[in-house]
């Protein structure tokens, strides 16, 4: 990822592999990570069960909040694409019981469509 997409606050598309080795210790037995995108320090990692949320806080970075989404709890989403003059493309989750989607954004380069194939895949 560019330095100057995260610092324009986009996600790019990050290797399973690194993501497996970085944060294996908090999938459950059997659950495999699918796809991972970070955003300067901060992650979103969809595995086979759920989406997992990593939120480094801090400028030190010692304070991490993990947050988990069970698919099952997704109630819609919705992507859009980058435009001509639109650099980035945009993912909204809708959670249940929270008013308010949960938003993240992709640098134009990132295959949207592969975000949406993989929500859809696990979402019912």
């Amino acid at each position: 990822m560019g330095i100057l997409s995260g610092l324009m606050g986009n996600a790019a598309e990050y290797s399973v592999a690194e993501a497996l080795k970085e944060y294996g210790n908090l999938l459950s037995e059997n659950e495999t990570i699918d796809r991972a995108y970070k955003l300067i320090r901060d992650m979103f990692i969809f595995t086979n069960r759920r989406l997992i949320l990593i939120d480094v806080q801090g400028l030190t970075g010692k304070k991490v909040e993990y947050r988990s989404i069970p698919y099952s709890k997704i109630t819609q989403f919705s992507v859009e694409t980058a435009g001509h003059f639109d650099f980035d493309a945009e993912l909204k989750i809708w959670v249940s019981g929270v008013a308010t989607p949960i938003q993240k954004q992709f640098n134009k380069s990132s295959n949207i469509y592969a975000v949406q194939a993989e929500l859809a895949r696990h979402v019912n």
